[in-house]
């Protein structure tokens, strides 16, 4: 608990002191940086799913390199991508970012904290066989949804 209300003041901490950058069209590079970091996502995801709906071989040490990509992308800090003002009521059609992202008692933190979570068990298994993948991949989608499907805007 400890951990989260440290990562949450962090996170603050990080948006005042960016808030300032924003002028000089921050918020946009930030959104630039995030979206391509969802490519990165996107990229090591995409052949674990693969795998695991039976679309691609399985291929433990492709496996287990891609989840650790995912486990290494989860844990990066990525505060600076995230100032306040980048959402998508300041930003218009440059984000699908919605401002409760930002709002008082938003739990972005923990939804990021389960994509991490998810992210490390997925890492520790996905070269163990497609049965271990199988098992530990839907809740690194679980996760993904948990934070998209409250803090993004649907496509237009």
């Amino acid at each position: 608990m400890k951990s989260a209300r440290f990562a949450t003041l962090c996170l603050a901490a990080a948006c005042v002191c960016i808030s300032p950058a924003l002028a000089d069209g921050h918020a946009e590079k930030a959104v630039k940086a995030r979206k391509a970091m969802m490519q990165v996502v996107a990229f090591n995801l995409g052949p674990l799913g693969a795998m695991a709906k039976g679309e691609a071989e399985y291929d433990a040490e492709a496996a287990s390199t891609f989840a650790k990509n995912l486990e290494v992308l989860s844990k990066m800090n990525t505060a600076a991508m995230w100032p306040a003002g980048s959402d998508n009521s300041v930003l218009g059609d440059k984000t699908r970012a919605l401002p409760a992202a930002w709002a008082e008692g938003s739990t972005v933190m923990e939804k990021h904290q389960a994509w991490t979570t998810a992210s490390t068990q997925l890492a520790a298994v996905a070269g163990d066989g497609l049965d271990a993948l199988k098992g530990a991949i839907g809740d690194v989608g679980k996760s993904c949804g948990g934070c998209h499907d409250n803090y993004r805007a649907e496509k237009k």
